[in-house]
């Protein structure tokens, strides 16, 4: 069973953990529920606590627990031995039980057996002393360990647990319809169980998108629209499922979208994911009688997307990336092409590619050709720049730079060329009697316009 799954860390029980952690099997448990109650049974018994059914349930096996409750249910004490069938109501009460065993006189001092009198005369053989004076005091709390004392012990816990067990018992007596067989047969109903494997049969069944739209407008005062909107992605992974086990092409998307495209891939907190183009049945017709077209204005509808051709070819991955998923729901989004409306949405790839395979290899022989194109042009035009880079410079780095960062680049490189290296020995005021020696290397090789903007300054 899982629990609170829309937080994390989730609870997750297994009855694998439940019996190795508290010893409890599947009956013993349905015991449990009809005690402390459930969700077919909010109250349960009164004055069951989880202690107190625990401990009860503890004392029956799992086979049978269910058989004992019933006959605890009719009034039968089952609990004492030599007596057939022996009504709640026939027990003693627990005032009425006989007192406890007397035990053996002890000494006042030490406390342990023995009087004080015959401690002061022959000494107490606990204490292994002679006489009454040496003797040690009891302290605060002391407990005696005698066999006297410990079966006295063991007799007073004996009855007091009887005593619970004879009231747990009249209390279950006294509830109407203990226990619930309804509840019961619920809980140990095998329809839902593969009768191969005893796993659980679970089938999908279509949602009922018009009740569950009017319910969340009633009671959350939610537009319709914001409703089918947040509905739209897991219906859509219905239908491809559906297309997948039993493809049809009369089926439609909530009766009005037909599968158009792939978009592109999608990666999106680490996962991949395909961008498919919904597009508008001609004539599709909402379950419910009324035509449906998506809404674009207001908070709650959907993104629109308007892309060109040019940066749909080049956007053919798209990078997205939250820190926490559980906060930005998969809405859908509203792309408008050539007059024409698309809805898009997040599908798995391999659901995509099992419902729709034709269409799936279409586009990813798309993407090999267009990585291809996209590998050819990038060796090409490495290919250029190597060819124009100067032997001296720096290796392009990638980026094209402006035309005035292109100049000053080439200018800063021209000064660095034409500086005379300097030689061993040599003053500064013989570097500085010294004519300079212009940039011949470059300025040959650059045309007349491109030589005048170096120079000047």
């Amino acid at each position: 069973m899982i629990r609170n799954f829309f937080q994390e860390p989730f609870e997750c029980y297994n009855i694998a953990d439940i019996e190795s952690g508290i010893g409890l099997k599947r009956k013993q448990m349905v015991a449990m529920a009809l005690l402390i109650g459930s969700d077919h049974d909010l109250h349960g018994v009164p004055g069951f606590g989880v202690e107190t059914a625990l401990r009860f349930v503890r004392l029956f096996d799992e086979d049978q627990i269910l058989d004992k409750l019933h006959e605890i249910g009719k009034g039968i004490y089952p609990f004492l031995e030599g007596f057939d069938k022996a009504h709640v109501d026939d027990l003693p009460s627990p005032s009425t039980q006989s007192p406890s065993v007397a035990r053996s006189p002890h000494c006042s001092h030490c406390g342990h057996p023995g009087s004080k009198k015959n401690h002061s005369k022959t000494g107490c053989n606990y204490c292994l002393v002679d006489s009454l004076e040496f003797c040690m005091e009891k302290p605060a709390g002391f407990v005696c360990e005698c066999p006297s004392c410990e079966k006295a012990r063991d007799l007073k816990a004996q009855r007091r647990h009887e005593n619970w067990q004879i009231k747990v018992c009249k209390r279950l007596a006294a509830e109407t319809n203990f226990p619930n067989e309804e509840i019961i047969k619920l809980y140990l109903s095998d329809d839902n169980l593969d009768r191969e494997s005893a796993d659980p049969k679970l089938e999908w069944t279509e949602p009922k998108v018009d009740d569950l739209v009017d319910l969340l407008t009633y009671m959350q005062n939610w537009e319709p629209s914001y409703v089918r909107q947040h509905m739209l992605p897991m219906l859509s992974t219905i239908y491809l499922r559906k297309m997948a086990s039993s493809p049809c092409k009369s089926l439609l998307l909530c009766d009005q979208y037909e599968f158009h495209s792939i978009q592109r891939i999608k990666i999106k907190y680490g996962h991949s994911y395909y961008l498919v183009k919904w597009k508008r049945a001609t004539g599709g017709i909402v379950s419910g009688g009324a035509s449906h077209k998506p809404e674009l204005d207001g908070e709650s509808r959907a993104e629109v997307v308007v892309l060109d051709d040019d940066e749909e070819e080049e956007e053919a991955t798209v990078n997205i990336e939250s820190s926490d998923s559980l906060d930005e729901p998969d809405l859908p989004q509203v792309l408008r092409d050539d007059d024409q409306v698309f809805l898009l949405t997040d599908e798995d790839i391999q659901l995509v590619n099992a419902a729709f395979p034709n269409d799936a290899w279409r586009f990813q022989e798309a993407q090999r050709l267009k990585d291809a194109k996209s590998r050819s042009r990038k060796s090409k035009l490495s290919l250029a720049e190597s060819m124009l880079e100067t032997p001296k410079g720096p290796r392009p780095s990638g980026v094209q730079l402006s035309i005035k960062e292109f100049y000053r680049s080439k200018k800063a490189a021209g000064d660095e060329a034409g500086k005379k290296p300097v030689v061993e020995g040599e003053t500064s005021s013989s570097r500085a009697g010294s004519r300079r020696s212009p940039p011949v290397d470059l300025t040959k090789r650059m045309p007349k316009s491109l030589r005048r903007r170096l120079l000047f300054d």
